[in-house]
């Protein structure tokens, strides 16, 4: 492992010492530190000129290992940029961080055995979107959270017909639709009602957003199924297609969204002695996480 990368929120200013020091540790070891143009801002001068700083595709690509310093947001952010399967590490500045697990105290201890090879991972499993849209060409794109069909404005409902490896679901009437990888069911899924999917889980939860019809529930089906939302009516109110919160399409009606398991995975690093359940107490603030209940 010759190389580490940093990707940081561009905004992030309080991971400037963060950043500084990482580099310094990276190349103690005898590693090559590399940023992102933002991140090496972040940084400054303390950096020096044993940096390598790229743009963050390019980035991505140079290195054998991640951090990322912010909160989820920034996380998938630069899931976007992976093209390959290395160890990525969450450290969380952010304010709730299921995915950016990994804290500050964490993190040195973390990557030192990430750089020796003995470290634990999880391979969270991305969803592939395709935005089609009439009279425009398609747009393919991955997603580690989700893929989202919901309207713009308060009032009205929008009409949006569900099908399930080309069977007919039902027609939905919402505020919007939410399918979510099991990585994603603790984002905008979990807040809309729908269950907390374990990760590593081959599944897809599509969550109804507010429906109409109080018998609409979410559904879980296989990841290798083939979900298609297609809007069937907008009730004038902007609709909109939105992908990991990181990217939005306008749509119009016969406007659908097609979402199947992607072939990529994302090699999440966990924090050594932290368990997936753990996380759940700690960030949902579950009751007293005391000593496993005995059996009679």
């Amino acid at each position: 492992m010759n190389t580490i990368g940093v990707f940081a929120r561009p905004d992030l200013r309080e991971a400037g010492p963060t950043v500084a020091g990482l580099v310094r540790w990276i190349t103690e070891r005898g590693r090559r530190a590399c940023h992102d143009e933002a991140t090496a801002a972040l940084g400054g001068a303390e950096i020096g000129s044993s940096c390598l700083v790229a743009s963050g595709r390019d980035m991505a690509g140079l290195v054998d290992a991640l951090v990322v310093l912010g909160g989820d947001g920034t996380l998938l952010a630069a899931s976007r940029l992976l093209e390959k399967a290395i160890p990525v590490l969450g450290v969380n500045f952010g304010s709730l961080g299921f995915l950016t697990e990994i804290t500050l105290a964490d993190l040195y201890p973390t990557l030192e055995g990430v750089v020796a090879g003995r470290y634990e991972h999880e391979d969270r499993r991305l969803l592939r979107t395709v935005v089609r849209r009439q009279g425009r060409p398609d747009v393919t794109t991955d997603v580690l959270n989700d893929a989202v069909l919901t309207k713009a404005g308060p009032s009205r409902v929008i009409d949006v017909d569900v099908a399930v490896d080309g069977q007919f679901v039902s027609s939905f009437r919402a505020d919007g639709m939410i399918v979510s990888s099991p990585t994603g069911s603790t984002a905008y899924n979990l807040a809309a009602g729908g269950p907390i999917l374990h990760p590593t889980l081959p599944a897809v939860v599509i969550t109804p957003i507010c429906p109409h019809m109080l018998t609409n529930r979410p559904l879980v089906v296989s990841d290798e199924s083939r979900v298609e939302l297609r809007l069937r009516a907008a009730r004038e109110v902007e609709v909109y297609a939105a992908l990991d919160g990181q990217e939005t399409f306008a749509f119009a009606e016969g406007d659908s969204l097609v979402v199947t398991g992607s072939p990529r995975r994302l090699k999440l690093v966990k924090a050594p002695g932290r368990d997936y359940y753990e996380v759940l107490r700690t960030k949902l603030k579950w009751g007293d996480a005391g000593a496993p209940p005995r059996r009679a």
